[in-house]
């Protein structure tokens, strides 16, 4: 039944997506439990390791290694696209903005777009660098 890739590839798009979305979940009250509540430092923290994360695999694993398609887009559009949280970084934006703390809400969404431009960056000359 999951010979072709009319199945694998789903299968493996949502295996990833699981544990991406169970990652990004226990982070994100892992950070606020030991960090608190007053910035979004969870969001931030998933986001900013998903960008290095995708850019290092991305470079890395997916040109040096000979990995199946299906595993390619179990980790990037499955596990990585569940464990980034765009929709969660714009509500925290804007939740910071409904309860007035405007400058927290735009260090946080500045920091966080242009961080993770540097850290897709820096992960993929990491993965460049071990070749």
């Amino acid at each position: 039944m999951f010979r072709t890739e009319r199945y694998r590839t789903p299968l493996a798009i949502s295996l990833g997506a699981v544990s991406g979305a169970l990652l990004r979940y226990y982070l994100t009250l892992g950070a606020a439990y030991w960090l608190g509540h007053g910035f979004p430092i969870g969001t931030c923290l998933v986001n900013l390791t998903g960008a290095f994360g995708l850019g290092f695999f991305t470079t890395w694993i997916c040109e040096q290694a000979s990995l199946s398609s299906e595993i390619q887009l179990g980790v990037t559009v499955g596990f990585f696209g569940s464990y980034t949280t765009f929709s969660s970084y714009e509500l925290d934006a804007e939740t910071l903005l409904i309860h007035r703390h405007s400058l927290t809400a735009l260090l946080f969404w500045l920091g966080t777009a242009l961080l993770g431009v540097l850290c897709l960056e820096a992960g993929s000359a990491f993965a460049k660098k071990l070749r």
